[in-house]
């Protein structure tokens, strides 16, 4: 089985106090994976470590075969790791094929070229087209980003990501601050997403999380608590016992 991403023994320590601790996880190439766990359980970190906004005070990120620990940021997005966040950060004033065609831009190594009128960029335009086609964002095309409904916005974000043409994709809590109706379209878009793209995504809404997940990691305190298929996790009574109460959804057949 091939990887696609790998940590070997994270941690972060804060102060002598570990945020993650020891984690050592997994993904294969083309998973959905969800990762879970109470407030305050190293979710966040885990996936700042993951992108080198952390360095980890001990331990390993491999994405694929290679060992990316001691790259910055913007080099592991070139390698293929691109990330949304909790709070999105779009340009309100940009439409959205325009902030795609950056994006674009970007990762091609024109964007300092963004003067020249984005009419011209024909290439770009015709390959932020299709991405927005794909997400179902196609009639918003030319409208303000900052216009659009919350629930849009978070697959103008994921867009951004996805015009970096990653291997990974890591989404923290994409269905927050949306609408029930709108975070179902944002999933079923994620997990209609191109098998070579391997997701993680971190999310509270367990019903999302049952639905569309593969696999799920459990995180608690820190430490990796178990991982296993939707079944598995539901009936783990460890799980029931720290996250997800007696009530716990059941996973999809």
């Amino acid at each position: 089985m091939s990887f696609a991403l790998r940590t070997e023994g994270l941690c972060k320590t804060w102060g002598g106090v570990y945020a993650n601790d020891h984690v050592t996880l997994a993904l294969p190439t083309g998973a959905r994976h969800a990762l879970i766990g109470p407030n305050g359980a190293g979710k966040t970190t885990f996936v700042n470590l993951l992108t080198g906004f952390y360095a980890p005070s001990a331990g390993r990120v491999l994405l694929g075969d290679v060992d990316v620990t001691g790259l910055a940021m913007h080099e592991r997005v070139k390698r293929g790791l691109a990330r949304t966040f909790q709070i999105n950060t779009l340009f309100a004033g940009l439409t959205v094929l325009e902030s795609v065609v950056l994006a674009i831009c970007e990762r091609t190594g024109v964007a300092s070229q963004w003067l020249r009128p984005v009419a011209r960029r024909t290439a770009e335009i015709a390959e932020a087209s299709a991405l927005l086609e794909r997400l179902q964002l196609a009639p918003a095309a030319n409208t303000l980003t900052g216009n659009l409904p919350y629930g849009k916005q978070r697959l103008v974000e994921i867009a951004l990501a996805l015009a970096m043409r990653p291997a990974v994709l890591l989404l923290d809590e994409p269905a927050s601050g949306i609408p029930a109706g709108e975070s179902t379209e944002v999933f079923e878009i994620i997990a209609a997403l191109p098998s070579d793209v391997t997701v993680l995504f971190i999310e509270h809404d367990m019903e999302l999380v049952f639905r569309f997940a593969q696999r799920i990691a459990v995180l608690v305190d820190g430490k990796l608590l178990t991982e296993g298929t939707p079944s598995e996790i539901a009936a783990d009574q460890r799980v029931r016992d720290v996250y997800l109460g007696e009530a716990a959804p059941e996973a999809a057949s």
